[in-house]
């Protein structure tokens, strides 16, 4: 959807080619995108009185009696961007029914989506992100949040600045809106998060999953049909192995924005954008970077381990088991400071 128009329009269209919208005022220019098995087509046109592009959304029959599913996909769409006015969303304009099927018009957007580019430099990836984000930050803040459900490179446009457009809200759906069983885990395999296969309710952390997925897609040049390849058996990226030439602290950013478990990700897109800004893509771990991981991933290990030795020790030991994580704890301070002291010496010191 949204793609740019190859050499231009030029001519009449054949009418047998594309749908005959004349009486509704447009005319099509050529097929943009098609979902067969949902019995969805989009179509670039031209309105003909004034020579506006336009993007038609068809949502066909397929029986004389419209599918109450189809029926539903096709008002919820229109409900849902209705609440929205984004410059980077392209605007719902208006929608008509025929014989054939019900067909919503929006915006045109010149920008072609990020499955049809490739080799964008990693500079280029995050600001790209940022972007997004930026989009999602607006969806994310109203009062009745936006949960869009299906972030993956087909579903974002991106023009020659880099600006991202969020494009099908087929899918989406207000935060805490009560979904049948049939609408759970309708997204993309491989960019759907977890909470979504098992129907748990979904919150602003979802989008971030499918956004981090997307943007591991560009950085290892990988086609969205083929994401599969970069998960592990345990159903998890392991971004150290595919991107082993990231910044230390850019993959970290990208591995809390596709953790399993959302309790464990950036709580919403404000707060993971934030701490996107500051964070190098390329290059090496400063000193100061790897003794913060390093003290980090200590501390993690130390608790896990108290709340192991909590969970099989009896009542009667309690005191005990105080006791022995505050000299655990003194001795892991000591050992922490004594590593950054060291390191801070290290780097003072003259050359010689």
């Amino acid at each position: 959807m949204g793609l740019d128009v190859q050499n231009g329009y030029q001519g009449k269209i054949p009418v047998n080619k594309y749908p005959d919208f004349s009486q509704q005022g447009y005319q099509v220019i050529r097929e943009l995108g098609r979902n067969q098995q949902a019995g969805r087509t989009t179509y670039l046109a031209h309105a003909l009185k004034t020579e506006q592009k336009i993007v038609i959304k068809e949502f066909r029959f397929a029986n004389a009696i419209p599918d109450s599913s189809v029926v539903k996909a096709y008002k919820s769409e229109i409900a849902i961007l209705q609440q929205i006015n984004h410059e980077r969303i392209p605007h719902y304009v208006d929608s008509f029914a025929t014989s054939a099927g019900f067909y919503m018009l929006q915006e045109y957007k010149n920008a072609p989506s990020l499955v049809s580019q490739y080799s964008f430099h990693p500079e280029d990836i995050k600001k790209i992100a940022i972007s997004v984000l930026e989009i999602l930050v607006d969806l994310q803040k109203r009062v009745s949040p936006i949960i869009h459900r299906d972030i993956k490179p087909e579903n974002l446009l991106v023009d020659q600045q880099l600006n991202a457009y969020l494009v099908d809200f087929g899918l989406a759906r207000n935060k805490g809106e009560k979904m049948t069983l049939s609408s759970f885990a309708v997204g993309t395999p491989g960019f759907m998060p977890p909470e979504e296969q098992f129907g748990y309710p979904l919150t602003e952390a979802s989008d971030l999953y499918s956004l981090g997925a997307t943007l591991i897609c560009l950085l290892t040049n990988t086609r969205s049909v083929n994401i599969s390849q970069l998960i592990d058996d345990k159903y998890r990226f392991n971004v150290q192995k595919i991107l082993p030439q990231i910044n230390p602290c850019f993959q970290r950013w990208l591995m809390k924005m596709v953790e399993h478990k959302r309790q464990h990700r950036y709580g919403n897109a404000a707060v993971a954008l934030e701490a996107l800004k500051t964070i190098p893509v390329l290059g090496n771990a400063t000193a100061w970077e790897t003794l913060a991981a390093n003290i980090k991933t200590k501390k993690k290990i130390f608790v896990l381990g108290l709340a192991t030795i909590g969970t099989i020790a009896t009542a009667g030991k309690t005191l005990m088991i105080a006791q022995s994580e505050n000299t655990n704890k003194q001795v892991l301070e000591a050992r922490e400071c004594h590593a950054f002291n060291a390191i801070a010496s290290c780097l003072n010191k003259p050359n010689h």
